[in-house]
């Protein structure tokens, strides 16, 4: 078995069957020889390597195309994500950066016009949850949010994402105590969240009660201030697409909803006070506004008027200055 390792191939396809065949024998066999596992790893990397060269090139070589379709055909033929996938604890940290970007790269590449990569996705969901899981493990998270997020460009895969329970997953690791994995999250939901329009508009519209109420709960009432201010971000953006306009109304029109926004213009971070005010003009703007909405408009009038005097950025905007004073003379004129 092990002699078919000691030859060292030309071609791409050649390259991609040794890896798998060297991650199916490392995997099966639990009870070789330190030196013979290490010896084993070490080839196991280098393959990794070699073929991260062929899709990226090198500082003196292009990528040819026809290795990089080769490489991408083998590579999907036979499972070879699925064993490099599963056994990425086991490589060391130089392995794990070319098997992270030699996974992203094959995402990109299109054999006879298709993404081969999306098509073989779509077979294999389960290893969307398996990466998704991956925010789990700190040795491996960052790695497994960033093959994550390349899954996820094409449509297809990111409904596929957003119609499973494990969207839900997001919210509890938003709440993570890491900084970097925090960060990561929060890019890898941004991209789920802004990328596809209609399939982003068609997921609110179906999970509006508990997305927005988890939404609300957990990342803008969050202790976290990167957690807070990442959000509230978010959520103006999401807002402020036409594509969400029916969503937008929807949720300027809930009280439990201005009060968020509402509080967050207390906050003590410049930044998040900003975002806050993008998001609460929203519910001023609206021109059916419900009675509760502007009644606690009205009632909290002076407390607004004092808070948005003050609000200023550290750039002059002109676009902000003449939404801010659109907002004061709306809030003055309110009356029930």
């Amino acid at each position: 078995m092990l002699g078919c390792f000691k030859t060292k191939p030309q071609m791409p396809a050649e390259l991609v069957r040794r890896t798998r065949d060297l991650l199916i024998y490392i995997d099966q066999h639990h009870n070789i020889s330190d030196s013979k596992r290490a010896g084993l790893m070490d080839e196991l990397c280098a393959l990794i390597r070699q073929l991260k060269f062929i899709l990226y090139g090198t500082c003196e070589t292009e990528p040819v195309a026809e290795a990089c379709a080769q490489l991408t055909r083998e590579f999907f033929r036979e499972n070879t994500l699925r064993l490099l996938i599963s056994s990425f604890q086991m490589l060391n940290l130089e392995a794990r950066k070319d098997a992270t970007q030699l996974v992203a790269n094959l995402q990109r590449q299109q054999v006879q016009s298709k993404l081969v990569a999306s098509y073989y996705l779509e077979e294999n969901k389960d290893l969307l949850v398996i990466l998704i899981s991956g925010y789990e493990n700190m040795d491996i998270a960052l790695h497994f949010g960033v093959m994550l997020r390349e899954c996820i460009r094409p449509q297809s895969i990111a409904r596929i994402v957003l119609e499973s329970e494990h969207i839900k997953k997001f919210f509890e690791y938003l709440q993570l105590p890491n900084f970097d994995i925090v960060s990561d999250v929060f890019a890898t939901f941004r991209e789920l969240m802004t990328r596809h329009r209609s399939t982003v508009t068609e997921f609110l519209s179906k999970n509006y009660d508990w997305f927005f109420a988890e939404y609300n709960e957990k990342l803008l009432s969050s202790s976290s201030y990167v957690t807070v201010r990442q959000a509230i971000k978010l959520l103006g953006d999401m807002l402020l697409d036409r594509s969400n306009s029916e969503i937008m109304i929807r949720y300027v029109s809930s009280k439990d909803n201005l009060i968020v926004p509402m509080n967050l213009l207390r906050n003590k971070s410049k930044t998040i006070q900003v975002e806050a005010f993008h998001v609460f003009k929203l519910f001023v703007a609206n021109q059916k506004k419900p009675p509760e909405i502007a009644t606690i408009l009205i009632t909290n009038r002076s407390k607004i008027l004092r808070l948005l005097c003050t609000l200023k950025l550290d750039k002059e905007d002109e676009l902000f200055e003449a939404d801010k004073s659109q907002v004061l003379k709306e809030v003055s004129a309110l009356s029930l």
